[in-house]
């Protein structure tokens, strides 16, 4: 899948979780950057993120992520 298409996607989602239409996720975004981020609500994006793209992250990935970028480039090399 292509990388943009996949950013939107996700944006889409985060915005869904969040409950904050005007969120916009930058490849820099943490969960320090987002003030409802927090540890249920990231166990819920990763979940709809899964569901969405139709993958499974395997907890080394999880652990890996240090962003959204992490995030997006893993996406796109789960979707390929």
């Amino acid at each position: 899948m292509d990388k943009n298409k996949i950013h939107e996607k996700t944006e889409a989602i985060f915005k869904n979780v969040f409950e904050d239409d005007t969120l916009e996720i930058t490849s820099t975004m943490t969960a320090n950057d987002v003030d409802s981020w927090d540890s249920l609500s990231h166990m819920v994006l990763i979940v709809e993120i899964e569901k969405a793209f139709n993958i499974k992250f395997k907890l080394r990935e999880l652990n890996k992520m240090k962003n959204v970028g992490d995030m997006i480039d893993l996406l796109v090399l789960k979707t390929e």
